[in-house]
């Protein structure tokens, strides 16, 4: 698949793996596409498409160009223009899988493109009181501008990765893959947190696909609030909850998150 240019001068680029059903993966947060290496393999039977996420690792604009009301939706956008590009090279409907802020950009894309069917993974929604009350990203942008970028984005880990509390933060992120490239993302990473700030979630998501939202029990109280409210939003959902899993389930248990996912989708779509 060639390189979508997103925007004039700007490639973003994709990896795909394996061969089948396509179904196209949105990395959320700070994770970079390398975040779906561990869950990849256990999708035996599909073209995997693993794409940059624009302003993660390819930096496209300041926030005086797309400001926090306009991220979600140039996101949406390029995931509807790679769905296109997909189905002129396959011949067929991709289905999408999100986690966090990917999922809430799956959701949002599918709302205005035509896939086979989609998978949330604790989409990054706020239930209204927990988002009346939201300032992560105010706390954020305070320590960046006094040069503490390092200590934003470890508020960030913390409140999103360790609700409950974590005993040595330091020790972990220094076993962290992504540690500390991802502080250079401190301002993206704000951004992106105004805009879950401010995302309201309809009464009712228009998405004619299929859908499924999964969510684990071990991850922020929150998130499987918003999880339980996004699916009650969707026309056609099914929820499924991991026992003992964290927000980033993915990662943790590719297998057990990988089977949920498939057989959703095998159940709605004809492969190969």
């Amino acid at each position: 698949m060639q390189p979508i240019r997103f925007e004039p001068g700007v490639e973003l680029s994709d990896e795909r793996f394996g061969s089948g059903t396509p179904l196209l993966c949105c990395h959320g947060g700070m994770a970079p596409p390398a975040f779906w290496d561990p869950i990849v393999p256990h999708f035996d039977g599909y073209e995997v498409v693993v794409p940059e996420r624009p302003g993660f690792g390819t930096c496209l604009d300041d926030a005086e160009t797309t400001p926090p009301e306009a991220v979600l939706e140039r996101e949406a956008e390029y995931v509807r223009e790679l769905v296109d590009e997909i189905r002129a090279a396959t011949g067929r409907d991709p289905a999408l899988f999100g986690h966090s802020y990917g999922a809430l950009t799956a959701l949002e894309a599918a709302t205005d493109a035509r896939v086979a069917a989609v998978a949330a993974y604790e989409p990054a929604v706020l239930p209204e009181a927990y988002r009346a009350e939201a300032d992560l990203s105010e706390r954020m942008a305070a320590l960046v501008e006094a040069g503490e970028r390092r200590e934003a984005v470890k508020r960030y880990v913390e409140q999103v990765l360790h609700p409950d509390g974590i005993d040595d933060l330091d020790a972990w992120l220094d076993e962290w893959p992504v540690w500390p490239d991802c502080v250079a993302l401190a301002e993206e990473v704000v951004r992106m947190n105004r805009a879950v700030e401010q995302y309201r979630l309809p009464t009712r998501l228009d998405v004619d696909a299929p859908a499924v939202v999964l969510a684990g029990t071990d991850g922020p109280d929150f998130l499987r609030e918003s999880a339980r409210n996004v699916h009650d939003a969707l026309p056609a959902s099914r929820f499924v909850e991991f026992d003992a899993l964290g927000h980033g389930g993915p990662g943790d248990d590719p297998e057990r998150v990988a089977a949920a996912v498939d057989s959703f989708i095998r159940d709605r779509v004809a492969h190969p």
